[in-house]
């Protein structure tokens, strides 16, 4: 029996906004495996997390942020490509769909590894990535 599929193939902007809402669910469970076990073993009670893990690790605190980076992009970026799926005009922002999420992951890998000022410097470029697609993308969206 054939399966049957509804609709067609996905746009490379329906991948990369799938891709970003993944890289956020992913960040999510790292951060939520991580104080499951803190609590399970006893560190922190299991009313003892801050949204920001304060007074957890370093690492932690990174991880926290980084996701929370995610999530207020989220409705900025997955709006815009949301609208042009919508509006069936993903020739406008196909063309840049993966260069937007790999420098989101960019970010965020960046923002889990180091704090050096070298990595803040190529951190804060892989967000200037981000503005300046998002910025194209609104634009190009608002004018055709």
């Amino acid at each position: 029996m054939a399966a049957v599929r509804i609709g067609g193939e996905m746009s490379a902007t329906g991948y990369a906004l799938t891709g970003f809402m993944a890289w956020t669910l992913c960040l999510l469970i790292c951060m939520e495996v991580v104080r499951t076990y803190l609590v399970a073993t006893g560190r922190v009670p299991a009313n003892g997390f801050s949204p920001d893990n304060a007074g957890l690790s370093p690492f932690m605190q990174r991880l926290a942020r980084a996701h929370a980076n995610c999530v207020e992009g989220l409705p900025i970026f997955g709006g815009l490509m949301a609208l042009a799926i919508m509006t069936s005009r993903v020739s406008i922002t196909d063309p840049v769909a993966y260069w937007f999420l790999a420098a989101r992951v960019t970010q965020s890998i960046i923002h889990l590894t180091s704090t050096s000022p070298t990595a803040v410097k190529v951190r804060f470029s892989a967000f200037a990535v981000q503005m300046a697609v998002g910025a194209y993308w609104a634009a190009a969206l608002l004018v055709s």
